[in-house]
């Protein structure tokens, strides 16, 4: 197991959005300020090629230099990168770059390309676990179809494969089996808008979408959530939650670069197939910004 005192996974880390020129080149020289500007703003860490980082439209060259720039921007102890991919191989490379790079942990999505089962699932965890970092499992059953359910999640950290999980099920109420069958497991918050549902539950970090544009209202929130002062946390988590409720929409990545421009960070264009959200869609994020912004949020 992994000594209780390095664990990187915990705190508030931010999935990165990645910017782009309007030619839709990787601005590396922005990504570079923008990790440095979340950690300087309370942030613990930041997660790069991750699903908010568009790294199923990058080249393996652009993926591995993100992985790098912000390694070089904040230290390797701060980076968790996603190291999802469609073959175990693969994924087991790209765990191998980020040892190489000095990343501290990955994180890593089941199986993918089909709809796995738990030997595919086991045998997956096996693979990239031979890399030698700390696995952080990803459960996003609503977009990759495989449901690490508590009771394989428990599998796969009772053979030493995973030592904490990003739950985006939706399903609170999974906390409680989690802590139950694997209670060394670290459970992360993984879809901004049940922040504060997991955060009562006894979550140990956040793997967050919003903080890219309103880093310290967002570290405010989870510091006073995790800490049970809900006299803090309840109020802010009240206004902030027509924003974050776009963290599990189809079109999170452009709600959240959008929401970076309105609160007056660079978030630039989407790789296709992502295409602009609709003019009502935008004029409610815009909106919503707007309205945190001007109460303090930021």
């Amino acid at each position: 197991m992994t000594d209780s005192r390095h664990r990187p996974w915990r705190g508030v880390l931010v999935a990165t959005a990645l910017p782009f020129t309007d030619d839709l080149a990787v601005d590396h020289d922005r990504y570079a300020e923008h990790c440095a500007w979340l950690v300087g703003n309370g942030c613990d860490g930041v997660v790069p090629n991750g699903s908010l980082g568009e790294y199923q439209v990058l080249t393996p060259d652009e993926r591995a230099r993100v992985v790098e720039t912000a390694v070089a921007a904040v230290g390797g102890d701060r980076v968790m990168p996603g190291v999802a991919a469609y073959g175990s191989a693969e994924a087991r490379r790209w765990a191998e770059q980020a040892r190489e790079a000095g990343c501290g942990a990955v994180m890593l999505l089941p199986p993918n390309s089909y709809r796995a089962d738990r030997r595919s699932v086991l045998a997956h965890y096996r693979e990239v676990a031979r890399a030698g970092l700390p696995v952080v499992a990803y459960n996003n059953p609503v977009d990759t179809k495989v449901d690490l359910v508590p009771e394989l999640l428990a599998e796969l950290h009772g053979e030493g494969l995973v030592h904490a999980v990003k739950e985006f099920s939706g399903d609170v109420r999974r906390a409680y089996r989690i802590a139950e069958l694997a209670p060394q497991l670290d459970l992360l918050i993984g879809a901004d808008d049940v922040l504060l549902e997991l955060a009562v539950a006894g979550a140990k970090g956040w793997v967050a979408g919003f903080p890219n544009a309103l880093p310290r209202a967002c570290v405010e929130l989870y510091r006073a959530a995790v800490a049970g002062d809900l006299t803090t946390a309840l109020p802010l988590y009240r206004r902030l939650h027509p924003l974050l409720r776009w963290d599990s929409r189809t079109e999170f990545v452009q709600a959240i670069k959008v929401s970076m421009a309105v609160a007056g960070r660079y978030g630039g264009p989407c790789r296709p197939p992502r295409v602009p959200l609709t003019p009502e869609q935008e004029a409610a994020v815009r909106t919503a910004t707007g309205k945190a912004v001007a109460e303090g949020a930021a």
